[in-house]
């Protein structure tokens, strides 16, 4: 019990020694500038790249605008783990650790890990060819895994796609093994319109056409004529033609839609019937009664 005793006074004398309070006092100084600092580092670094990318897209070398992106929020992201990083190790150097014995021990172990962890080596090693080959962007509309949304982040090791219904999809980049971007090259909106039978197909065909040469000067999303390709089908109650349109990426379903309605109107005002489910009743006692008639 007295060697408790003699331990407690001894740190008591420790604690009032004025020695002492300014030492943690000047330790705990020290970490909040590491902190103000850091974070006002990371404030202005961000500043800097995104002025450096906006004279970049003025510049004769001028970067796609998906690709800028991507780019932004990728060296944002290491500049703040950079930071982050040797703001710890200033920190754990305050508190008196040796980061020179830290870091020879975590080249070690981050050797060990390195053997175990080889998914992760995988993800790090993908994301980089992903970003590298500007396989997909910030921005794009891509399927990728069975999953199709936005591109809203692409990491080292992960990539977070966003579905059109507002799910997010985070996804290592190792188990990327098929990627369909749909916002790289322009797309095509096709629409299949049903005629009766009944209908006199030549006029439909010309009534149509018509139609889409008026549609260019009307939807800014089209860049060409609209083009009537044909019959495409002889369905059970109905002929159906097929209606192609080229245009900007990702504005296929607006114009589609489009389309659809415009081609509708028109064939209502020329009277052109578009065909409805419809039932024939037949009555085997009545063809009966005809027969023997």
């Amino acid at each position: 019990m007295e060697f408790f005793i003699e331990q407690w006074e001894a740190l008591q004398d420790y604690i009032m020694q004025p020695d002492v309070w300014i030492t943690m006092a000047k330790g705990l100084f020290r970490i909040i500038m590491i902190v103000v600092v850091s974070l006002t580092i990371i404030k202005v670094a961000k500043k800097i790249v995104l002025k450096y990318f906006s004279e970049k897209r003025r510049g004769p070398f001028s970067i796609p605008k998906r690709r800028e992106a991507t780019l932004v929020k990728l060296v944002e992201n290491t500049l703040t783990y950079i930071v982050y990083l040797y703001a710890l190790m200033m920190i754990l150097e305050t508190f008196g650790f040796n980061i020179g014995a830290l870091l020879a021990g975590a080249g070690v172990a981050g050797l060990a890990i390195g053997f175990g962890a080889q998914n992760l080596v995988r993800d790090v090693i993908t994301g980089f060819f992903i970003i590298f080959e500007d396989q997909f962007s910030v921005g794009d509309f891509v399927r990728i895994s069975g999953i199709e949304g936005f591109v809203e982040e692409i990491g080292l090791r992960t990539s977070k796609i966003k579905s059109w219904t507002g799910e997010l999809h985070i996804i290592p980049n190792g188990a990327i093994t098929q990627v369909t971007n749909y916002s790289i090259h322009n797309s095509i909106a096709v629409v299949d319109v049903s005629i009766a039978y009944e209908e006199d197909i030549d006029q439909a065909e010309k009534v149509i056409a018509e139609l889409l040469e008026e549609l260019p000067d009307k939807y800014e999303m089209m860049i060409t004529t609209p083009e009537l390709l044909g019959i495409q089908n002889l369905a059970a109650s109905d002929v159906q033609m097929r209606v192609i349109a080229e245009t900007y990426p990702m504005e296929h379903w607006a114009v589609g839609r489009a389309l659809r309605k415009e081609i509708k109107n028109r064939l209502d005002d020329k009277g052109i019937e578009i065909p409805f489910p419809r039932l024939v009743m037949y009555s085997r006692h009545e063809a009966e009664s005809e027969q023997n008639v």
